[in-house]
């Protein structure tokens, strides 16, 4: 046993996060940490990493027989454990080399960083995840995946006895995903141990050797490989079992709400970051957008949004109305709304209250001669927070105090307050327990049966084909393949991605 915590509880103002819950480690052992968001898994995290100092908790934890009392992160870094967390910590202003090597650098003489040393370690480390890379590009010039993939790399060359890694797939496509279930089940061989949370059951399913279930503060169990079937890992996680993940049935398409015409755009470099798109999205309707990392599908919602890129060509029109590139606030006032992928950049801010978060696009709709309405705010914030089940102590709650699943819901919260005719989601469910998911898929649901239409950008393929009515499928910035509902399967959307055409053998 490398690492185990006896009868841990964790006590915040109001609220008990942890209550009496044990879980052990072997050396060599994936062990995989599910739950709904709210259920403890972060907590529990923060007492073995040393965010939550020894004296703060009921308790114990031991490392390697040793009992722990960690005051920092940093006493857990020096015996032993490093931490992959799902809000990504990587620094902006440095370089990809420079974040990987980040409180490690090397040294010339031990006077100053060397850094053509430091782009040799950062080429190893990125080498080893098989991620192409550029070491000296600037942080802030990558997308939340390759973001992600920095922080793994980063995380993977301190060597560390135990890694704890939190939702490290959630903005990674089909294939970075294998790449690192191959890299964990490398470094299990040599007797690594990992905690692995992630609410894609699936790659639990494929990589853990054992399954502990938290719901509401509490261990329900731990199961064997063996027993830790999906259905039975959803039973466990929320207490009842789930007949059909992706009920939503076939619609009956309306009228033509956003149309895109030839369009083009390119970056702030002059490259050419979406080339030749047409397609139409009709009220009633889910069309999916589908691609591998960097295929474009981010940059598509973006720019449609007018938060990104030169439009070089083409056209852009909502309800037949032509959209202004480059002018968000345009596109909101016309009706179209998007709830982004990286939601601690564009999505929220985390220092103020869930209530200023939710209303803050809907603020010229919430105010007369310039001065808020604060009770027609006040209410309006009551009914989102009450309709998402925003779990928070209230709406004076701080964002950045909550859930990563409970600060996507207000961001949807937000979006949909200003009563959009066009919603677009990029990646709604990411890092999201199922429960939550569920609560998504209903809300789509929702929208569309009120004449709403959506663009979903999903990773998740069995998601993207369970929702949408038709699906695009992006490749280099152009669309590799169109598909209706019943066409669609794995194997073909992935062909389409990556511009493949079917093998004989496949028909």
């Amino acid at each position: 046993m490398i690492l185990s915590a006896e009868h841990l509880t964790k006590r915040f103002p109001g609220v008990t996060a942890l209550d009496d819950v044990s879980f052990e480690l072997r050396a060599g052992e994936i062990h995989a940490l599910v739950g709904e968001n709210g259920a403890g898994k972060s907590t529990l995290i923060r007492l073995l990493s040393g965010l939550h100092p020894y004296g703060s908790y009921e308790g114990r934890i031991t490392v390697s027989g040793s009992e722990a009392r960690f005051r920092s992160s940093r006493d857990a870094s020096a015996a032993g454990i490093a931490v992959i967390h799902q809000e990504l910590t990587g620094i902006d202003e440095l370089s990809v080399a420079q974040n990987i090597v980040l409180g490690r650098e090397p040294t010339r003489y031990r006077l100053w960083v060397d850094r053509e040393g430091a782009l040799r370690r950062a080429r190893l480390a990125l080498a080893r995840l098989g991620v192409r890379l550029d070491p000296a590009a600037p942080m802030r010039s990558l997308g939340v995946g390759q973001k992600q993939l920095v922080e793994i790399a980063k995380a993977l060359g301190r060597e560390s006895r135990i890694l704890i890694l939190d939702e490290p797939t959630a903005a990674l496509a089909g294939q970075e995903v294998d790449v690192l279930l191959g890299i964990l089940g490398e470094l299990r061989s040599q007797g690594t141990a990992c905690i692995y949370i992630s609410h894609r059951l699936e790659e639990v399913s494929r990589i853990a050797d054992r399954v502990t279930v938290l719901r509401d503060g509490a261990a329900v169990c731990t199961l064997a490989a063996a027993e830790a079937s999906e259905p039975v890992i959803v039973r466990h996680m929320i207490g009842r079992e789930i007949a059909n993940l992706y009920a939503r049935p076939a619609a009956a398409p309306g009228a033509t709400l956003l149309a895109v015409e030839d369009l083009t755009v390119t970056d702030e470099s002059g490259a050419v970051r979406l080339a030749d798109l047409s397609f139409e999205l009709h009220a009633g309707e889910v069309v999916g957008i589908g691609g591998l990392m960097g295929a474009g599908r981010t940059e598509l919602l973006m720019h449609l949004f007018g938060a990104f890129g030169r439009r070089r060509a083409g056209r852009v029109a909502l309800a037949g109305r032509s959209l202004p590139a480059g002018d968000p606030r345009a596109a909101l006032a016309a009706g179209l709304a998007l709830v982004t992928e990286d939601r601690h950049r564009y999505g929220v801010l985390a220092e103020r209250s869930v209530g200023f978060n939710l209303s803050l696009s809907s603020l010229a709709a919430l105010s007369r001669a310039g001065v808020i309405a604060g009770a027609a705010e006040a209410a309006a914030n009551r009914h989102w927070f009450g309709s998402l089940r925003i779990r928070a102590a209230g709406l004076e709650a701080t964002v950045g105090r909550l859930s990563g699943g409970n600060q996507q819901k207000v961001v949807l919260g937000r979006a949909l307050m200003t009563g959009p005719r066009v919603v677009m989601l990029d990646e709604p469910t990411r890092g999201i327990d199922i429960g939550a998911k569920l609560e998504i898929y209903a809300l789509i649901e929702r929208l569309t049966a009120a004449g709403c239409a959506v663009l979903l950008v999903s990773s998740e393929l069995p998601e993207l084909i369970g929702l949408s009515d038709r699906i695009l499928m992006l490749c280099d910035g152009t669309i590799g393949g169109r598909f209706g509902r019943g066409e669609a399967s794995p194997e073909a959307l992935l062909r389409a991605a990556l511009r493949t055409a079917p093998s004989a053998r496949a028909g």
